[in-house]
């Protein structure tokens, strides 16, 4: 695709304020592309700061659950990664997450197709795979999903399909665990949350005996994944499934433990039991067959960089980059706040 054409596209992210958006965007401007973002800006403006000069880029606040054609104006592709993210999350509130990540998406979806949008990316996971028996799953496996989390990707994954026409491209990017460096940096992701707690305090908590399998991919890898799916040629991506990633980066937890420990020294504390009870190995022969995608970084490259970044005062474990714990914080304030104001005002 030449430079000239990329500059006369539109590309939307949704949710792109946010852990594996905020990578993606500088990646998207650098080549070109015009960049509109929707965002409920749950975490703030801070990471995205540094776009707001850039000529190419366009903030919308808003939610998935209501938009209008409008925000698809002048848009040929959507890259929709705007969801509650993470297994964890989704379990506070049942009905909030359904309207969210199943139904918003389903909304996004219809809308883009209305619209004309030419290219649909949905960002979805290998924890549709759930409780894997088998090893090197593929994109034809059966799927296990065992969170409402993976369920409702996998049931948004078999609607936006539905859409699917001459006129309408659907991918759909079955991301592995993501770990790594971002604006808006996540530490309730493995290799992640390993690494602070090794940093904060020399130990390594492993749930579960460890032998759990998870496929990782480092959040830089993953945004030039979307960039290379969305513009390849459509004969080779349209309406495809993809486990986004690469077969050596399939460990079991303990691995992960052993190489952040030889990196950040610590110690490695077992717990029995973990009410996770996803494990999964995947395949990614496919991508690599009709993409020849191929990774450039490494586990061991994102601990460094972590581990620096924490020494440095660069980045730290505070409430926004544990998801989980923000959301309930965000709940309870809501609750108080509304508690607490008259005629809509504090004082």
């Amino acid at each position: 695709m030449s430079k000239k054409t990329q500059k006369n596209q539109t590309i939307l992210i949704t949710g792109g304020a946010g852990y594996i958006g905020t990578v993606l965007t500088p990646l998207l401007l650098k080549k070109g592309y015009k960049i509109k973002v929707l965002d409920r800006l749950f975490f703030g403006k801070k990471p995205i700061q540094d776009f707001f000069n850039n000529k190419n880029y366009e903030l919308i606040k808003g939610d998935i659950r209501n938009t209008n054609k409008n925000l698809f104006k002048n848009v040929h592709a959507v890259i929709h990664l705007a969801a509650l993210s993470n297994d964890p999350s989704c379990d506070i509130d049942s009905s909030l997450t359904q309207s969210i990540n199943y139904e918003g998406t389903i909304k996004i979806a219809k809308q883009a197709k209305q619209a004309g949008v030419k290219k649909f990316l949905f960002s979805s996971s290998c924890s549709v795979y759930g409780g894997g028996i088998n090893v090197n799953l593929t994109e034809q496996s059966s799927l296990n999903p065992v969170s409402l989390y993976a369920k409702l990707k996998a049931m948004a994954e078999k609607k936006i399909l539905q859409l699917a026409d001459d006129n309408f491209a659907v991918i759909i990017l079955r991301n592995p665990t993501v770990y790594g460096m971002s604006k808006r940096m996540r530490f309730d992701l493995v290799v992640n949350v390993m690494t602070l707690s090794a940093f904060e305090k020399r130990k390594i908590y492993l749930l579960g005996g460890g032998t759990q399998w998870r496929p990782l991919i480092h959040v830089h890898d993953l945004s030039r994944a979307f960039i290379q799916i969305l513009e390849a040629p459509l004969k080779k991506v349209q309406n495809q499934i993809f486990n986004v990633g690469s077969n050596k980066e399939n460990y079991q937890m303990f691995q992960i433990a052993e190489i952040v420990k030889k990196i950040v020294p610590s110690v490695i504390e077992k717990i029995p039991s973990d009410q996770d009870k996803r494990t999964y190995n995947v395949s990614f022969d496919k991508i690599n067959k009709i993409l020849n995608f191929k990774l450039e970084k490494t586990i061991s490259q994102a601990i460094k960089e972590i581990h620096e970044g924490l020494i440095k005062g660069l980045i730290y474990g505070d409430i926004k980059t544990k998801t989980v714990d923000y959301y309930k914080y965000l709940i309870t304030a809501e609750k108080l706040l509304k508690e607490i104001s008259l005629n809509g005002k504090i004082f």
